[in-house]
């Protein structure tokens, strides 16, 4: 049991490893001595755990992001009353982030598709799908549970993820987080337009 446990504790560092290697300097670029290394993981480790090699670890990188991006929507949205209120805690936090890491972090998940990795492998391209519609269906769960109707929950879902992932991009290359602050403000301002109290005033 005991074996059993640190080779599943070795794996799982090497997965974070490789997704925060891969937030910082992209699919290409990370390599697996560099994961090796962050991770503390035996060399061993690689093929025991990763089989299919580098696409795999990338596979499992991007679905932990995935699922950390979900676990911080569900936080967001705990006491949240409004649509709005759920974005402006989203992207705060995202903010918040991005400055402790003084503008060294990326997705876990884009440069899967940026640098054509998604397109070089198809379950690579399916898992970067994945990820991206797990992000955009909590969010549009959580749109719908405070009272947004499900076709507006959707469509602000995917434009809070396709807004929040340009702001990464641009903020990292202006080393500002101004980026986050006007999709904040564009996207607040618009959840405000499919809240219900907006369109019990669009009926009256």
């Amino acid at each position: 049991m005991r074996a059993l446990g640190q080779r599943s504790d070795a794996k799982q560092k090497m997965v974070q490893a490789a997704r925060q290697l891969i937030r910082e300097r992209g699919y290409g670029a990370t390599a697996f001595a560099d994961v090796l290394t962050l991770s503390g993981a035996p060399r061993g480790s690689v093929y025991f755990h990763f089989p299919g090699g580098k696409a795999q670890l990338g596979m499992e990188a991007a679905e932990a992001h995935a699922h950390e991006q979900v676990e911080i929507i569900d936080r967001a949205a705990s006491g949240a009353g409004s649509a709005a209120q759920l974005i402006e805690r989203y992207v705060d936090l995202g903010r918040e982030g991005m400055v402790a890491a003084d503008y060294g972090r990326g997705c876990g998940v884009a440069p899967l598709v940026t640098e054509g990795a998604a397109q070089e492998s198809a379950e690579l391209g399916e898992t970067s799908r994945r990820a991206f519609s797990e992000m955009a269906d909590r969010l549009a769960f959580h749109f719908v549970a405070v009272g947004v109707d499900r076709a507006s929950a959707r469509v602000l879902a995917d434009a809070v993820i396709a807004g929040v992932e340009g702001a990464m991009i641009t903020s990292r290359a202006l080393r500002s987080p101004a980026p986050y602050d006007a999709v904040r403000a564009v996207l607040v301002s618009h959840a405000a337009t499919v809240s219900p109290k907006a369109a019990g005033r669009t009926r009256g």
